[in-house]
């Protein structure tokens, strides 16, 4: 079981799940990670032993609190909105906070910034006053190309410094820059941390703090689990989930279907990067299959692993499915903010462990660059000729044990989202395979490497609006649009380059399934 009081419904996972929970424990491989033994995952230490700072970095947080919380609180005296601008790792725990009703009363609203839509930016930029928002640029590399133009847009607009600040690592470029231009504050986050696993580090927490959130509320029910955590395989929630998540790649249920509380939907975003980034690479890994609508038993082939966050959320649902022979777990969850703190660090460990119950090494992400630099080759050389493919013939080519991806670059906050939601639910009744809807190019920092470096089960329908203006990208000698069509064109040449199928298919075409 994972918890005391829940009990299991592995159903044909009990004994594989047995299994590796069982190699766990013979490699004491709970001991070995929070003794940061590289070599539970490769002999070789490289983005690795500095990429285990995630472990200990909630009670490092919690001993500046109270600081941190000051420094924060001045910063955002006279604004009315905070603005995260970041990718991936530095802008989903903030998204999850801007959603989720964490903040405080009369503090400041929280938005995030992780696309490149010019009709998205532009209607951020018509709704935020400069002067009364405060710009958070968050990278820890601060060379990721979508953050950097964000800030240039940002400061083209209004170049006042004490309405900037920075969360990165120690000497980055970012940091250098804030400098330079005297931001009111740079946030040095622990080096040997990777974004993903940045949550409860300053990536998450700044921007909780600057809107009131109960941080100290939330590191506490971290602190909490980390004492669960260190505790025998046999004991220990995230080693049995890991070895739930673990078994069920190796019999075939490598379809992870997360269920999560609709007050926390974007929470299941965040974990769809942590799981799919860390383990989606060697031709292996584990598919998250988020935001996809629970169906009826009969919906489903057999390569799902269905895991729900509290005992309430879908319950009847997820009943049925474990009665017709689905593989079911439910994990503990009271439903508050805070209560996302413990979440937050058993699910890195359990990532974590079932990397190397899979032979991944779970803290690198090596395909990630291929769509970086084919978006830059477009940029540079103008963009390919791409003929548009036939959703007929795309969904044609759908295989038992796959899955169906759709990359949408369009404006988030366009009614087609909805749209596209229910396309894939429609599709997934009608192939029987798992479904997943990615927003570009924020998926390009989340499941993109699931995409190229992950098995080859799946199929890819890639969808990208019309622009109706463009928002130029200061001294960048290109907008917006630009931008973005030069991604969604090098992330598809990318797939087709490690022999994915994949295919640039009309919106209008993808919509009408929806009927």
């Amino acid at each position: 079981m994972i918890s005391d009081d829940i009990p299991e419904r592995l159903g044909p996972l009990t004994q594989p799940a047995a299994a590796a929970l069982a190699e766990l424990d013979e490699r004491d491989a709970v001991a070995r990670t929070w003794s940061a033994d590289h070599t539970l995952w490769r002999d070789d230490p490289t983005e690795i032993a500095d990429r285990l700072g995630w472990l200990t970095v909630a009670p490092d947080m919690a001993a500046q609190l109270d600081t941190l919380a000051a420094r924060c609180a001045g910063l955002v005296a006279d604004v009315d909105h905070v603005l995260v601008a970041g990718m991936g790792g530095s802008s989903l725990f903030p998204e999850v906070v801007a959603r989720s009703g964490a903040a405080a009363p009369g503090a400041p609203a929280l938005h995030v910034l992780d696309t490149t839509d010019p009709a998205a930016i532009a209607r951020l930029g018509a709704e935020l006053p400069p002067e009364r928002t405060l710009h958070v640029t968050s990278s820890k590399s601060g060379s990721t190309l979508e953050t950097r133009s964000h800030l240039a847009w940002a400061w083209g607009r209004h170049p006042d410094p004490s309405r900037f600040a920075v969360i990165t690592d120690p000497g980055s470029e970012l940091a250098a820059l804030a400098a330079d231009r005297g931001f009111a504050a740079t946030f040095e986050n622990p080096p040997d941390i990777g974004g993903r696993y940045s949550a409860l580090s300053l990536f998450g927490l700044v921007p909780a703090l600057m809107v009131g959130a109960d941080v100290r509320a939330l590191l506490a029910s971290a602190a909490t689990m980390s004492d669960r955590l260190r505790s025998s395989a046999a004991a220990n929630p995230a080693a049995r989930l890991a070895a739930a998540m673990a078994a069920g790649v190796r019999e075939g249920r490598d379809k992870l279907t997360l269920v999560v509380p609709a007050e926390h939907a974007t929470f299941g975003l965040w974990l769809e990067q942590l799981i799919a980034e860390s383990t989606g690479k060697d031709g292996t890994g584990v598919v998250p299959v988020v935001g996809e609508a629970l169906g009826a038993p009969d919906a489903y082939g057999d390569d799902r692993l269905f895991v729900a966050l509290g005992d309430e959320t879908e319950a009847a649902a997820l009943d049925a499915l474990a009665s017709a022979g689905h593989p079911v777990v439910v994990l503990p969850f009271a439903g508050a903010f805070a209560d996302l703190g413990a979440q937050v660090l058993l699910w890195e460990l359990a990532t974590a462990l079932a990397g190397a119950l899979l032979g991944i090494q779970p803290f690198d992400q090596p395909d990630v660059a291929a769509a970086k630099a084919a978006t830059a080759s477009v940029l540079d050389q103008g963009r390919p000729s791409i003929e548009p493919a036939s959703l007929d013939d795309l969904l044609a080519q759908v295989e038992p044990g796959d899955y169906l991806a759709i990359q949408a670059f369009v404006d988030p906050g366009s009614p087609a989202v909805a749209g596209i939601e229910r396309a894939r639910v429609a599709l997934r009744d009608r192939l029987r395979v798992a479904t997943t809807v990615g927003l570009g190019p924020r998926f390009l920092h989340s499941t993109g490497q699931l995409h190229k470096g992950g098995p080859a089960t799946g199929v890819f329908v890639q969808v990208v609006g019309d622009d109706a203006a463009d928002v130029p990208i200061p001294d960048a000698g290109y907008g917006f649009s630009t931008l973005i069509h030069a991604q969604a064109d090098g992330d598809l040449l990318t797939l087709r380059d490690r022999e994915r199928r994949a295919g640039r298919v009309p919106l209008a075409e993808l919509l009408e399934v929806a009927g």
